[in-house]
């Protein structure tokens, strides 16, 4: 009987330890200066924080924002679950922010027509050096198209990495595909809504630590508005 427990508790020992091997923990958050997204103004500077899990290409992430100077801009928490395999992944976002058809920004009301949720999957490959990824709204708080229908609101991008003077570059191209009130406000049809560049750079503080920090300009050529965002990401 003694060796069988031994027997167990070194199994259990074996699996722990290998589980601490393979899975993944994300701790991290991003100060910036505004928080732009996929060509929107969504609020001022903003503190985003980010704490995740991942095992071998399956991941879940949880993502939020919120205000630092403007008690009135958006706050927001997203939820999603991700796999990867290569090049290729796919998943699933639950976005939930307090600006939506739940005047309250009740995080747990589910209610088809009263929730300030968005449910939203998305389908992408890394080429290396070039990414495409797609984006589709499939259920709730969602916008409407031109007949008052919902609208299956969708984005895509493609982002191309370079490295310029020792610093990580990444250029991206997004566009709305179709007509929804979910992207600023109202896109009427295919909108090109996002070209951005974005510059990343590890800053030294010491030997052992270094702080990413970014800055992006981005323009959104169907509302004629353009930004300049300063960041940097805290991390373990």
């Amino acid at each position: 009987m003694k060796k069988i427990v031994l027997f167990a508790m070194g199994m259990v020992m074996s699996m722990t330890a290998f589980a601490q091997e393979e899975i993944e923990t994300t701790i991290s958050a991003d100060v910036v200066s505004s928080y732009v997204w996929r060509g929107q103004n969504l609020g001022g500077a903003s503190l985003q924080p980010t704490l995740g899990i991942g095992y071998k290409g399956m991941s879940l992430t949880a993502w939020g924002s919120t205000g630092l100077t403007n008690p009135d801009d958006t706050r927001e928490l997203d939820l999603t679950l991700a796999y990867t395999i290569g090049g290729f992944n796919i998943g699933i976002t639950d976005y939930w922010t307090n600006d939506g058809a739940d005047p309250e920004a009740r995080y747990f009301k589910y209610d088809a027509n009263g929730t300030n949720h968005i449910f939203e999957a998305n389908i992408g490959y890394d080429f290396g050096l070039a990414s495409v990824q797609w984006y589709t709204n499939f259920a709730g708080n969602d916008g409407v198209n031109k007949n008052g229908n919902r609208a299956y609101s969708s984005y895509a991008e493609v982002s191309v990495p370079f490295k310029l003077a020792s610093v990580d570059w990444t250029a991206t191209a997004g566009v709305i595909p179709w007509a929804t009130t979910t992207y600023n406000k109202w896109t009427s049809g295919f909108a090109v809504t996002n070209l951005s560049l974005k510059a990343t750079k590890d800053i030294k503080i010491t030997d052992t630590f270094s702080v990413p920090v970014f800055g992006q300009i981005a323009g959104n050529p169907y509302t004629q508005h353009a930004y300049l965002v300063f960041g940097f990401t805290l991390q373990p």
